[in-house]
């Protein structure tokens, strides 16, 4: 398969060991973050629209779209998923403390989001 400019961006600076870490630590943040952005896209919704159907401020909108913004409530989330049709679904997996695969699998789920 033919690496998309994502890719070969994606893998330049996972060259560099602080953005791999960083990568690592972003964790769900990051995934909710893509998720929410993208959702928000798909509706053709800004974010100041976005914020006035979750009765919301467009600055909360922004901070739940940053990838290092780690201050999610389960409170907003739902509101934001109903506006935007979705659903929420929180899945706690036994991890072991391993990073193994973590960059790999994150790697391929924004690959695939980008195309």
């Amino acid at each position: 398969m033919k690496k998309t400019n994502f890719d070969l961006y994606l893998d330049e600076q996972l060259k560099d060991a602080r953005f791999a870490e960083q990568f690592k630590k972003a964790g769900a943040a990051w995934d909710v973050a893509l998720q929410i952005a993208s959702l928000r896209q798909r509706a053709g919704l800004s974010q100041k629209d976005l914020a006035r159907k979750v009765k919301t401020s467009q600055q909360q909108i922004s901070r739940l779209e940053s990838p290092s913004y780690e201050g999610h409530s389960l409170s907003i989330l739902r509101r934001v998923a109903e506006a935007l049709g979705a659903i929420i679904k929180v899945s706690l997996v036994p991890g072991g403390g391993s990073d193994h695969g973590i960059v790999a699998e994150r790697r391929a789920r924004y690959s695939a989001g980008k195309r």
